[in-house]
């Protein structure tokens, strides 16, 4: 269970009326303890975790609810910092380890606190990460696993996979968030100055670095054809291989086997494949959509505020400065006559090049009725016995005539096709279609027929006239 031992209240130090000086204090000790400004050759002991809280504690405001959760006088920085770090190590965010050697105490984030501070940290934007790579790294991994076998390297190809769904997620969710802001902004501040700066540098600053990776040189369309070949390589791999992949799994992520008689070897491999499949085809067009919404929002706002800095309604102060100047009586009188004029009908014509004739779109009608049918009656099912036979019988296969042709040469290049041997009625079948190895014959890539007429029509034992054919057989121009 989460919530035990010094977990019970564990998010209660967030929801008092402290909880902004409380969040800043975590994240300004998150980057102390972990980030580049981080000395790990010392420890961190209570006076330097206090300095570090008095900082914060200076210019972070307190937010005054009207709440009376404490019941506890006004304390100074020093003091308001003490209490925070008791605070936060009663209810499990800090832990505080004692060195048996020396018996000096240290400061440091238990590993829940670290695990919930660091989403704080990352959501200020303050650090850089290189979220579009993860479509390369599963790549990266599934190719080292492919080549040298280690099962590390294919569950990394699976945590990347989960990351390229997330990250698509919090990049549209980012998108919608700074759409919402930008309007805001706008909103209560009415500066075109200020929203088109807001979104040129999201553009310069978050598009560019990252957005424009993402969906150019990064883009899963572009490596979802070697991440599935990597996939069938992994999957056509000899069964010693994929034997010993799948112990060592079971060893080293046993949490992923939830049947004993599933495998996780082919359940890893199917996981990447649809998490590509997912990302590629659903969330890749999720964020072009949000990042057009986005600008196209800003274009129009922008616009809509250049018009109107630009056009009479800038006048609009200056009006209302004038009419405050003059008599109540003149300012109704004048108020009176602006509501008449605002009040008027105009009657015009509809502008003909802004009128279109819309036609109603046509639906196809699709008769879904299911109809019973019977059983058929003898004779039908002698009349379909006779229609197949008769197909099969005067079908003509292009192999079987390309060998007969093949056969009635014997050993030679040349036949005029009135002498093409005729014993039965299959071959006399053949012999009436022996012109079309022409165009069958093409397909070989070293020999194909050459059917030429001779101009002269013959009488044979089965056609009274017929046009005279000589087929040769000739090696291909394209033949090494």
């Amino acid at each position: 269970m989460f919530f035990c031992n010094q977990q019970t209240q564990f998010f209660r130090p967030l929801t008092g009326k402290y909880r902004e000086q409380i969040v800043e204090c975590l994240r300004l000790l998150y980057t102390r303890l972990y980030s580049a400004q981080a000395d790990y050759s010392r420890i961190v002991t209570r006076e330097q975790v206090v300095e570090t809280f008095q900082e914060v504690i200076t210019r972070t405001p307190l937010l005054d609810l009207n709440e009376d959760e404490t019941g506890l006088p006004v304390r100074n920085e020093r003091e308001q910092a003490n209490w925070i770090l008791n605070l936060l190590m009663e209810y499990g965010w800090i832990e505080r380890q004692v060195d048996e050697a020396t018996l000096q105490s240290s400061y440091a984030f238990s590993r829940v606190g670290r695990l919930f501070t660091q989403p704080m940290v990352e959501v200020t934007g303050g650090q850089f990460r290189t979220r579009h790579r993860n479509t390369r790294n599963t790549r990266n991994a599934l190719q080292s696993f492919v080549d040298q076998g280690e099962v590390y390297d294919l569950l990394d190809a699976y945590e990347y996979s989960e990351r390229i769904i997330s990250d698509f997620s919090d990049v549209i969710a980012e998108l919608e968030e700074r759409k919402r802001q930008l309007v805001r902004e706008v909103e209560s501040q009415q500066l075109v100055q200020h929203a088109s700066d807001e979104f040129f540098d999201f553009m310069e600053k978050r598009f560019m670095p990252d957005l424009a990776v993402r969906l150019s040189a990064d883009s899963v369309e572009k490596y979802r054809d070697e991440i599935q070949a990597l996939i069938g390589k992994a999957r056509r791999k000899r069964k010693e291989f994929k034997a010993n992949a799948e112990r060592a799994l079971r060893k080293a992520a046993p949490e992923l086997l939830q049947d004993s008689n599933a495998s996780i070897y082919w359940m890893i491999l199917d996981g990447i494949e649809s998490r590509m499949h997912s990302a590629s085809e659903i969330m890749l067009p999720a964020l072009r959509s949000a990042l057009h919404g986005f600008t196209r929002r800003a274009d129009i706002i922008i616009r809509q505020l250049s018009f109107s800095s630009s056009g009479r309604q800038s006048e609009l102060a200056p009006i209302c400065q004038k009419l405050s100047e003059l008599p109540d009586d003149q300012q109704s009188a004048r108020l009176a006559a602006a509501g008449d004029a605002l009040a008027s009908i105009n009657v015009g014509f509809v502008e003909p090049g802004l009128t279109k004739l819309r036609s109603s779109p046509i639906y196809r009608v699709v008769n879904t009725e299911v109809e019973e049918h019977g059983m058929a009656d003898k004779e039908t099912r002698r009349q379909l016995f006779i229609d197949q036979t008769m197909e099969r019988a005067f079908a003509v296969n292009n192999q079987a005539l390309r060998d007969y042709i093949v056969k009635a040469l014997n050993q030679g290049h040349r036949i005029h096709s009135h002498n093409l041997p005729i014993n039965n009625a299959r071959e006399l079948l053949m012999g009436a279609h022996a012109i079309e190895v022409g165009t069958a014959g093409n397909r070989s890539s070293e020999f194909r027929f050459k059917v030429e007429p001779s101009g002269q029509r013959v009488h044979t034992d089965y056609f009274d006239l017929t046009d005279e054919f000589t087929i040769e057989l000739i090696e291909s121009e394209y033949a090494e």
